[in-house]
């Protein structure tokens, strides 16, 4: 029987351990939740939506567990409350809205005819969710999937073991009924084998662009739905009129919070010329103040990262990139907890440009590439520049041409003045390497429900 481990990052230990289930035990789960399926989709709306609040805040009653839990997992600090304020908001969201997005459109209705489209649920929903947000991530999906009358299977990453367990527990606690919402540990072989024999309806993976191409070669040929979010190396730039210190307290946030482990985090900077050098200093002085240390510390702001292999890639593309000429200029010795390991000091890096992998490939760390650009045109080109396409943070005061040079980015969303947030009631969504679908927001219920014409001829006299 093969077991499915979380070794921690604070220590290295083996902090969960669960037996992946067989193929016939996964078949099993997906038939429980397709009997339960139709069902749970009689219910009124409103009585699903109760249900799935109710679920989201018998989670919030959990902290006390919840929080330590995800330090052990993934070593998120603490001091940072666990991931309670953007879950809420993005549950609280999609219930405020469930009602006017899954309504009908109603073409027409006469005397003669009753002519609408609505919408269905597609029936066993399947997320598989990824360690560096695992809670938020999660309920992007699963919220808007079951308050539409689907039922939802749940399969987290290795490195997050545990919380797959704690949300399907908070939400049976809350009364959500067992085959609804169900929690499993499989391998990728047994996974690839349920999606390629069309056990499910929809499948929504957020992970990394090799694990969404699997997925897609699973799903070929059974039509499943999929909805794909992947990776990212989002690009910040600085206009000449920014707002500096707003610039650059929100972008070194974006590039190194969660130890930069995010989708949408900030990966590399381009800044007009005319701020380019307050900027660098402003962003290393920023970054120094980090308090690397075990993330069960109350007093630590950045912890380890998840795993000790994802520190070693940070680590090889900032070799890579200063031995081809580029300079780091956080000092190492501000950081003597830096153990070669998963717990690595966040990292500033100027004379960097698009021939190293650093500033081409997602780095998933914290650490930045800062550039120096002479005006939009420039900032354009090197935004677009990449294979991913998630956000793109644009600094300046004029509304405009931040519109006007969003409009030319390759990329999912558009953030002026901010970055590396997700508001639901917009479409979480990217393009190129970064996949494809869209969640949250109207589309996002509209990506978990399939349309349903209804043409109804009255017989009149």
């Amino acid at each position: 029987m093969a077991m499915i481990q979380c070794i921690s990052p604070i220590d290295g230990s083996v902090y969960a351990e669960r037996a992946a289930l067989s193929l016939d035990a996964a078949k099993d789960v997906v038939a429980r939740a397709r009997k339960a399926q139709k069902a749970w989709a009689r219910r009124p709306l409103e009585e699903r939506v109760q249900l799935v609040l109710k679920g989201a805040a018998r989670l919030n009653e959990m902290s006390d567990v919840v929080v330590p839990e995800l330090a052990w997992q993934m070593g998120r600090p603490i001091k940072y409350g666990g991931e309670y304020k953007g879950f809420n908001e993005r549950s609280n969201y999609v219930a405020s809205i469930a009602a006017d997005a899954l309504g009908p459109v109603v073409v027409e209705e006469s005397e003669r005819f009753e002519r609408r489209i609505e919408r269905e649920a597609h029936g066993v929903v399947f997320v598989v969710a990824p360690w560096n947000y695992p809670y938020m991530t999660a309920i992007n999906t699963i919220a808007p999937a079951l308050m539409a009358g689907n039922t939802v299977v749940l399969k987290h990453a290795s490195q997050t073991l545990v919380v797959g367990e704690r949300l399907v527990q908070a939400f049976i606690e809350a009364g959500v009924p067992e085959d609804v919402f169900q929690n499993v540990f499989l391998d990728h072989e047994t996974t690839s084998a349920l999606i390629a024999a069309g056990s499910f309806n929809f499948v929504n993976f957020t992970g990394s662009v090799e694990g969404g191409r699997s997925m897609e070669r699973a799903a070929a040929g059974t039509f499943t739905g999929l909805g794909l979010e992947l990776g990212g190396k989002d690009p910040g730039y600085v206009m000449e009129d920014a707002d500096l210190d707003a610039a650059v307290d929100t972008l070194m946030d974006g590039a190194t919070y969660n130890s930069g482990q995010c989708c949408c985090g900030i990966e590399r900077i381009y800044v007009h010329e005319s701020l380019y050098d307050a900027f660098v200093e402003k962003s290393v002085a920023w970054v120094s103040n980090y308090k690397l240390g075990s993330p069960l510390d109350p007093e630590t702001s950045l912890g380890p990262m998840a795993n000790k292999r994802f520190a070693k890639v940070v680590r090889e593309q900032i070799a890579d990139a200063v031995a081809k000429g580029a300079k780091a200029l956080v000092d190492p010795k501000l950081f003597p907890q830096d153990d070669g390991g998963a717990y690595l000091a966040p990292q500033v890096l100027i004379n960097v440009d698009h021939s190293m992998a650093f500033m081409r490939e997602e780095t998933f760390g914290p650490a930045v590439g800062i550039m120096k650009v002479k005006g939009d045109e420039e900032a354009l080109a090197l935004m677009n520049d990449s294979q991913y396409g998630l956000t793109a943070s644009l600094w300046t005061k004029d509304v405009e041409r931040a519109a006007r040079l969003g409009r030319e980015i390759e990329t999912g969303t558009v953030f002026m003045n901010r970055a590396d947030y997700l508001d639901p009631a917009l479409c979480w969504t990217g393009v190129k390497e970064t996949g494809r679908g869209g969640s949250l927001s109207i589309i996002g219920f509209q990506n978990l429900t399939r349309p349903k014409s209804f043409h109804l001829k009255k017989v009149t006299a």
